[in-house]
């Protein structure tokens, strides 16, 4: 069994700054690309950023400049630095990796972390 598991979620005022992080653990033979996607109430899942294996990276165009994306392939984990946070950012943030077992190489998803951005 392979588990996504978020942390680093919060309040935080306009302008303020998280991490979030997200471990894969579990009978894991490689990771391929990581990323983070966000939900917002009423809307759709939209990506925000991936990292490829090799430390490629990808944004949204929203996220540009402000979010930073980055991996520590010993510990099979994912980070986003978020800065710079507008109320617009507000969303439950879901970790995503393409993951190969033994038997398979297949998408999981964390089950999100709440980020509120308010004053």
């Amino acid at each position: 069994q392979v588990q996504l598991v978020e942390s680093g979620g919060g309040l935080v005022q306009p302008g303020g700054s998280l991490k979030l992080s997200c471990a894969a653990s579990g009978n894991i033979f490689s990771v391929n690309d990581m990323g983070w996607y966000r939900q917002a109430p009423g809307k759709q899942r939209e990506l925000v950023a991936t990292i490829a294996a090799v430390g490629r990276t990808n944004y949204a165009g929203s996220v540009k400049g402000r979010f930073t994306i980055s991996r520590d392939n010993a510990k099979n984990t994912v980070y986003l630095q978020m800065s710079s946070l507008r109320p617009e950012d507000t969303a439950v943030y879901y970790c995503y990796a393409y993951i190969y077992t033994p038997e398979q190489g297949m998408a999981y998803w964390g089950e999100g972390t709440p980020v509120t951005v308010s004053s």
